[in-house]
Parts: C-alpha cells; structure tokens; sequence
C-alpha cells in the first residue's frame, strides 16, 4: 500500500508542545485520554504542560466530566497528577450548576451513578437551595450525568425511560457530552450517548460541556483573570483527543487545536499499538477525509 501524500491542509504533525512556546499565551487542556486515563497518569504529559507553565504559559484543564471541580481536582491528586500541571480546571459539572441553579428548586430526576450525587451537594452549597431529586414521574426535568452502571448498561437500557421523557416533554441537562470514554482499556458510555438518543427521539437538551460554548467561555474568563487582561482566541490552544468534542469546540470557538491521536480514536489510528503509539499515517488520512472539521495541529501523545 502506498502512503498517500499529505493534502496541503493536512494538520502538522509536532514533534513536541516546546515549538508553541510563545506562539500562544493558552492552553484549554482536556484531561481523560490526554494526561490519564482514569486509572494512571501519563508522566511526560504532565510534565509538556507544566513546561509550558514554566516558560510563561497558563493552562487551563478543560474536562466534560459531569461533577463539579473539587470532586476531579481530587481524583487528578489520587491519580498523583502534579498540581503544576496547570493553573485552574473548569468541569462540565461546573457549568451544569448554572443550569441547576437557574432552575432554582423545581424538582428533578438524576440519572447517573451514585458517586455523581455530589454534583447535587454542591450545588445546595453555592446557591442555598438544596435540589430535589425525586423519581422520574414527579421530575419537571432531567440531569443525566452518565449511565447508572456503566459497566454493564447502554443506551438501549434506557429507551423506556427516554420515551417517557420525551412524553412529557422534559428538558434534559446532559452534564457530560462524551458518548465514550477508555477507562484503562474498556470502553463506557457516557451521558452524551443518552443525550444523543434523547435528542433522536425528538427530545430537548442542555449540554454543559464540549463542544459547547458555555464551557469555553468560562475557561477564557480563567485563563484571563490569570493573564490580567482579555486574551485574544487567536492566542488560544485547545488540546484534546476526541473530534467531535474536543476539536469542534475548538473550531466554533475560534481557537487552534492540537489533536492527541492516541486517545479516545487509538484504534483507528494506532491499531494494534500497545506501547508506545506511532501514528498509522494512512489510516489518519482516510480519518482527517471523514471527518466534519479539522485541527489545526496533531500529535501521537502530548509530549514536551
């Protein structure tokens, strides 16, 4: 087989994040599949971002997971991710406490594991109102945050419930739009997946995270307040290894992208690659023609 030869807008393949430096005042980084992978830290990951802190940057992690930030500054401690990894993280569970909050204390059904409950915690700490979480047929809307046992369910467990929804006409707040996620080397869905059903079925929803703008522009405000002025979305880097989430965020939001082929689309683009990964650069080809947008750079993993 021949190695097609690159299209002029084929995105740069970097040899290392150290040849940004200067280029952008920002980094957006996103966490699962990009420094971990929900049960060990990528070292050299860590060690490219707080490089880039070092030499003037500010890094700001970026993560559609649905709890609130303190509940993942934690796991990113446990997982022993040091904290000059990055200067402040913003959560799609962060942005969902807005949503919640607006809705003050109309009850609600929750639809996620139990681990997730304090995404509810919290939000009663920020605002003083405590949401009521009843059962599905009392709800006036839905917080999906993930699936109850991601282990063994899918979607399709859900079609019931999603039909009744759907009848009643009930928003549904998704606090996570990620369809999947590699924890080690399973795949799970996410609430994006339900969200996404919901949505086929003719039902509305409220997404919190990427590749939405709420989340962005509360990791700008960050990044700003940080820097001590405005900063330009030109100045702007988003890093990320899902296309649909990651990489269109970044494109809507006006901001360049650093693709990590390595994460969550390793199997088509690593296939059979259990060390460390080379990119199959046929298989990135017929990828990037397939694909709805395109990042501006990419990289195998993130590395200094």
């Amino acid at each position: 087989m021949v190695t097609p030869e690159p299209r002029h807008d084929e995105p740069l393949i970097l040899d290392g994040l150290s040849g940004l430096v200067g280029r952008y005042d920002a980094v957006f980084c996103d966490v699962w599949g990009v420094i971990h992978n929900g049960r060990a830290r990528f070292p050299a990951a860590c060690d490219a971002l707080a490089r880039f802190r070092a030499a003037g940057g500010t890094v700001i992690l970026i993560t559609n997971a649905p709890r609130p930030s303190r509940p993942i500054l934690e796991q990113l401690e446990a997982l022993n991710v040091p904290r000059t990894t990055f200067d402040h993280m913003v959560t799609s569970g962060d942005v969902t406490l807005g949503f919640i909050g607006a809705r003050k204390a109309a009850p609600l059904h929750h639809i996620g594991p139990e681990r997730d409950l304090t995404l509810f915690q919290i939000a009663a700490e920020q605002t003083g109102i405590e949401p009521r979480l009843v059962p599905l047929a009392e709800a006036e809307y839905v917080v999906v945050t993930g699936l109850f046992d991601d282990q063994t369910e899918t979607p399709d467990d859900y079609a019931g419930d999603l039909g009744k929804m759907r009848a009643r006409g009930l928003d549904m707040i998704s606090a996570n739009p990620d369809l999947v996620v590699h924890v080690g080397d399973q795949l799970i869905y996410c609430a994006g997946a339900l969200a996404q059903a919901y949505e086929a079925l003719g039902g509305r929803v409220l997404q919190a995270g990427k590749p939405f703008a709420p989340i962005y522009e509360r990791a700008l405000a960050l990044a700003s307040e940080r820097r001590g002025g405005l900063i330009a979305r030109e100045r702007i880097l988003a890093i990320g290894d899902a296309m649909r989430t990651d990489i269109a965020g970044a494109v809507d939001f006006g901001a360049d992208s650093l693709f990590i082929t390595s994460g969550i689309h390793r199997d088509e683009l690593h296939p059979g690659d259990t060390s460390r990964p080379e990119l199959d650069r046929v298989a990135y080809a017929q990828f990037l023609g397939e694909a709805s947008c395109r990042p501006t750079m990419a990289m195998a993993e993130l590395i200094w």
